[in-house]
């Protein structure tokens, strides 16, 4: 495991991670997924304090698009069947090595990634598979702000805390 001070990139599931893994289809047949607004903010903090984040995620949806789209999410890879091939030319495209990457994941297609990097993170409500292969499991579920829980631990582990943070204190 890679000392998380040296994280600079954080790469992540959607279902089931910026979701609970739910998906509403309306009378219409269309789908809706609800997104964690205090994942958001940590996406913005994490930005703010000048290091990177993308999404790696198995399903293709218009509504993960225009999510990354809201939030300026630099890398976004959708209908990823084989998450580490991606998980890898991301991190050679933003020119990190493995083991400064971390991978936030739920289920079973994400643990070759978890397993990969630097610092491999699970949700709480992950399949156990995923916490066992993991380096840290978080405290909350997915859907519920895990993403923001990590970048918090990494921001204040990091020293940048404080300084993200001025602004709304």
């Amino acid at each position: 495991m890679a000392d998380r001070s040296r994280i600079r990139l954080v790469l992540t599931d959607v279902d089931g991670v910026m979701t609970d893994g739910g998906v509403t289809f309306g009378a219409d047949g269309r789908q809706a997924m609800t997104f964690s607004i205090r994942d958001g903010l940590g996406i913005r903090l994490w930005q703010h304090a000048g290091v990177r984040l993308g999404i790696v995620t198995g399903r293709e949806t218009p509504m993960v698009a225009q999510r990354a789209a809201d939030l300026d999410v630099e890398f976004v890879h959708q209908g990823v069947s084989d998450k580490l091939p991606v998980v890898k030319q991301v991190a050679a495209e933003a020119g990190v090595p493995l083991d400064e990457v971390a991978y936030l994941g739920d289920d079973l297609p994400d643990l070759p990634a978890i397993r990969a990097v630097g610092l491999g993170v699970a949700v709480a409500d992950a399949a156990a598979e995923v916490q066992a292969g993991a380096d840290l499991v978080l405290a909350t579920p997915g859907g519920r702000g895990a993403l923001r829980e990590l970048i918090e631990k990494l921001l204040n582990e990091q020293g940048k805390w404080d300084a993200v943070i001025a602004a709304f204190v």
